[in-house]
């Protein structure tokens, strides 16, 4: 039977996975009626779209995981399971992460003026660009497909031998650790500095946009306030892309430094407000989602309104 810790683990990973599927289901839902009603997809909703179905399809493991973990520890130690949750989990996860990156890297060139010959040249082909950059992602994703097979020996070994309460030394569990960590997860820097990248380089626009309309007297300054909602979006993915990161280190240290269960499913929830939260902030900082949601609350306040009197 679970402890009173793991049933609480449960229903906040439940409230998690209902959040998020709310959030990335909506924006999936509303664009895919936009793409019924007028037979094509912007590069936005393109994007917005593919970053919501691939987050759908991490809560959908990470809610299986958890509850494997707490109701199936044995059978979650299965080889054979953990290989394949593992590869699951860690496609989705490497799709969301680049289908953000790619988000942020659009926003940088659709909102960004540079007169760079390289900036104009990309700007022109910033479809294909978006193209390559998810293609281009599956070389790392093949490489990290195979290291986990390689791995995951050794955390099954990890997890039986605290099913044992045996004891490894402290300094072959950090070592082992270490290195799995620097082999497997080191990929996940690159979309992280392409979008940091792309946040530096809009403050860069911004700042010379800035200088230039005091100059210019400009009365109405559109592209200032374009800058500035680019900039928050980018910033929010850095941010929870970062927490995002540094929850799946910390669950696998848990694990095998700490060596409690309790601990790792705490830091699991952490790493779940990622792709719950996010789908939320996207909605806000697109105006076709924002003026949607906005419309279906207002539908549902009117909705309460006739109810209330017929219940009374």
């Amino acid at each position: 039977m679970p402890s009173g810790t793991e049933n609480t683990f449960l229903i906040a990973a439940m409230g998690e996975f209902v959040i998020g599927m709310l959030g990335n289901g909506f924006i999936v839902l509303v664009n895919c009626i936009n793409w019924v009603k007028s037979k094509k997809l912007s590069s936005t909703d393109y994007i917005l779209a593919s970053v919501a179905l691939s987050r759908i399809t991490l809560l959908w493991i990470t809610l299986t995981e958890s509850f494997l973990m707490v109701l199936r520890p044995h059978i979650y130690a299965s080889e054979k399971l953990a290989t394949l949750t593992g590869i699951l989990w860690s496609l989705s996860n490497h799709l969301a992460t680049w289908f953000a990156t790619c988000l942020s890297i659009f926003y940088f060139f659709k909102i960004a003026n540079f007169s760079h010959p390289c900036f104009v040249w990309l700007r022109w082909r910033i479809g294909k660009v978006l193209l390559v950059l998810p293609l281009g992602s599956l070389f790392l994703l093949f490489l990290q497909l195979g290291l986990i097979e390689s791995f995951n020996g050794f955390w099954i070994k990890v997890y039986n031998t605290h099913e044992r309460n045996s004891t490894w030394s402290s300094g072959a569990r950090e070592t082992l650790y270490l290195n799995s960590f620097v082999t497997s997860n080191f990929i996940y820097l690159i979309p992280l500095l392409l979008s940091l990248s792309s946040l530096l380089l809009l403050f860069l626009s911004l700042m010379r946009h800035t200088r230039n309309a005091r100059i210019n007297s400009s009365s109405k300054d559109f592209s200032t306030e374009a800058h500035k909602r680019a900039m928050k979006m980018v910033l929010s993915f850095l941010l929870l892309s970062i927490l995002h990161f540094f929850s799946i280190v910390l669950t696998g240290w848990c694990f095998l430094i700490v060596g409690t269960k309790q601990a790792s499913l705490a830091v699991m929830l952490t790493w779940t407000i990622f792709p719950s939260g996010h789908s939320f902030i996207l909605i806000l900082g697109s105006s076709k989602l924002r003026q949607t949601a906005l419309g279906l609350l207002w539908h549902f306040k009117c909705h309460l309104k006739r109810v209330k009197p017929l219940a009374a």
